[in-house]
C-alpha cells in the first residue's frame, strides 16, 4: 500500500509538469512533454522528482570486525547533524544496532528463502525518502550482490537519484583484505567504496600500504580510505552493558568524568574521519 501511494504522489507531480508545459506551450509543449515523459521510463520507470539520497552499506563480511560499532557511531553521527535518514538493521543473529538504536532503526533481512526473498527491497524503498544506513551481518556479501544485480539496483538508483556507499570495515588481516579487494572488483567503479581501517583491531598497517594489489585498487575505483579509531574496551563494554546510545553514554555519570571524556574524544575522532570522504549524508 505504501509502495502505491508514493508512486501515486510521483504520478500527480509527473501529471502537474506536464499540464503546466502544454498550458505555456501549447502544441509544442504537448511534444515536449510527451518526450520528456517517455524519456521518463526508460527502465519501467518514471522520473523521480527528489532529492539525491544513498544507501550506506555497512560491510566487512567476516565477524567480529566492527560494522555494529562502526554502524552505531555512524548513526548517531547524523542524529547529531540532524541528516534525514533511516537505519536498517539485517543482522538477525546479533541486533545490537537495532536494539540500541530501536526508536530510529528498523529490521530487514537478506535471504535465500523465496517466502523472506523480498524483505530486503525496504530498504531501497526507503531510499525514495531518505538517505539509508545498513547494518549487514557477516557472510552476507552473496546476497546482497545477487539483490542487487537481480534487481538491476545500481542503474535504478541513477534513475531514482539514489546511490550506493559500502563502508568496507577491515582488520588489516589477509582474508579481510581479499575481501576488499573481491568487492572493489566486482563493482567496478559503479558504487563509491571508503576502506575503513579498524584501528581498535590492529594499529599497524605498513604490510597492507606495502601491497601493490590493495594500492592499484585505491587508485582505480578511486577508494577513499578512512581510520576508524580505538575505542577502550572499558568504556565500549559499560555502553554495550547498559544497552545504551552514545548521546546517554556521552552524558552518563555512571560513567565518571574521564570515561565521558574518552567517549566524547572517540567519537569526535570518528565524526573527523567521516567528513573527510564526501560521503555524507
Amino acid at each position: 500500500m505504501a509502495s502505491r501511494s508514493r508512486n501515486s504522489k510521483y504520478q500527480v507531480q509527473l501529471t502537474d509538469s506536464v499540464v503546466k508545459q502544454v498550458d505555456e506551450g501549447g502544441d509544442s509543449g504537448m511534444d515536449t512533454a510527451i518526450e520528456n515523459s517517455n524519456s521518463f521510463k526508460e527502465c519501467g520507470l518514471e522520473k523521480v522528482e527528489k532529492q539525491a539520497t544513498k544507501i550506506h552499506l555497512i560491510d566487512g563480511e567476516k565477524g567480529g570486525v566492527g560494522k555494529s560499532l562502526f554502524a552505531r557511531v555512524l548513526i548517531q553521527y547524523f542524529l547529531d547533524k540532524n541528516f534525514p535518514f533511516f537505519a536498517v538493521d539485517t543482522d538477525r543473529s546479533n541486533p545490537d544496532v537495532s536494539r540500541i538504536y530501536e526508536n530510529v532503526c528498523r529490521e530487514a533481512l537478506f535471504s535465500e528463502d523465496e517466502k523472506k526473498f523480498y524483505e530486503a527491497d525496504r530498504i531501497f524503498e526507503l531510499a525514495f525518502e531518505k538517505s539509508v544506513i545498513v547494518n549487514l551481518p557477516a557472510q552476507v556479501y552473496p546476497l546482497v550482490t545477487k539483490w542487487m544485480g537481480r534487481n538491476n539496483l545500481i542503474e535504478l538508483g541513477k534513475q531514482s537519484r539514489i546511490s550506493f556507499c559500502k563502508w568496507f570495515i577491515c582488520t588489516g588481516g589477509y582474508d579481510s583484505v581479499q575481501l576488499f579487494l573481491k568487492s572493489v572488483k566486482h563493482f567496478d567503479n559503479k558504487i563509491a567504496h571508503v576502506l575503513v581501517r579498524n584501528l581498535g583491531l590492529e594499529d599497524d598497517w605498513s604490510s597492507v600500504e606495502e601491497m601493490e594489489e590493495v594500492q592499484n585498487a585505491i587508485k582505480k575505483y578511486e577508494v577513499k580510505m578512512i581510520d576508524f579509531p580505538k575505542f577502550y574496551s572499558r568504556e565500549r563494554n559499560a555502553i554495550d552493558a547498559r544497552g545504551i546510545t552514545f548521546d546517554l553514554a556521552r552524558n552518563s555519570q555512571e560513567l565518571g568524568v574521564l570515561g565521558r571524556q574518552r567517549i566524547k574524544s572517540f567519537m569526535l575522532s570518528a565524526y573527523e574521519a567521516f567528513e573527510t570522504t564526501g560521503m555524507l549524508p
